[in-house]
């Protein structure tokens, strides 16, 4: 068996500069896919690039409940926005799962994933979540199945964690609940996703030396590697605590030495297309 390897850009559209940095990550480096945050404005100006200048990258959805606003009208789905008509951040969602209702949450999901149809004029290549909330509970999770079965697109990966103990930084209080509701659904709906799921080139560890190591550690299948490449502009500065790492993040996966240890080993570099 052959070894495969889909590098996935998080945050597509999050700012114009996260998205060129995606695309100069993709064009200069190992880059192969990204995902696209679909109730962020610049987005669609950005997939239209996307299309244009890197028609080869891979681009699924990144379903958002915890950044920006809906896309759907706040009165339609009340309970996943603040009173403002934001969404929750991650931690006060968190502690609102009991509250959210999941029809809204597919809802808003949907108009997502359209809103990507209808700028790409294709269906995306997979889905994944920002802050991985669709898998913070069962009902979550067959939302996000039932889209990708709907849609014909793959999934991400969270249960392979190739040897990794953390479940890519999911919160403790849901880590063990996934474990038995995660594996059934995923037996239920057959999905297409990588086998291994690496989640480590993250901040702190997101150096040069650590994404050495997972490339020599590749095995046999089928591995998407999560990665945050951009370019720190005013607007996520100002927005967000992950920045200028996302500068470093771009800097490694565009040093030669990574494309040569992936050609190195025989690795085949893919999108969730060929899944």
């Amino acid at each position: 068996m052959s070894i495969r390897l889909i590098v996935n850009a998080d945050d597509y559209g999050r700012t114009a500069a996260v998205s060129r940095g995606v695309r100069t990550a993709h064009l200069n480096g190992i880059v192969t896919s990204s995902s696209c945050m679909m109730n962020i404005p610049n987005v669609v100006e950005d997939i239209h690039i996307a299309l244009q200048d890197t028609p080869r990258l891979g681009m699924g959805v990144h379903l958002v409940l915890t950044s920006g606003q809906p896309l759907l009208p706040a009165l339609q789905v009340p309970s996943l926005v603040a009173p403002h008509g934001m969404f929750f951040t991650a931690d006060e969602f968190l502690a609102r799962l009991q509250e959210i209702d999941p029809a809204q949450v597919k809802a808003e999901w949907r108009a997502q994933v359209e809103r990507f149809i209808s700028t790409a004029g294709r269906p995306p290549t997979h889905l994944d979540s920002h802050h991985h909330s669709s898998y913070y509970t069962e009902r979550l999770f067959r939302s996000m199945l039932e889209l990708a079965q709907e849609y014909g697109c793959g999934i991400r990966q969270l249960l392979a964690q190739g040897g990794e103990e953390s479940m890519a930084g999911l919160p403790a209080e849901i880590v063990e609940p996934m474990k038995e509701y995660a594996p059934r659904l995923l037996r239920e709906f057959k999905p297409r996703m990588p086998d291994i799921f690496l989640a480590s080139f993250y901040d702190e560890l997101a150096t040069r030396d650590e994404l050495l190591r997972l490339i020599s550690g590749l095995q046999p299948g089928t591995t998407e590697l999560m990665c945050h490449p951009g370019y720190a502009d005013p607007i996520l500065l100002a927005g967000s605590t992950y920045a200028r790492q996302r500068e470093s993040e771009l800097a490694i996966l565009t040093d030669p030495a990574m494309r040569q240890a992936i050609q190195a080993r025989g690795i085949e570099l893919i999108s969730f297309a060929q899944l």
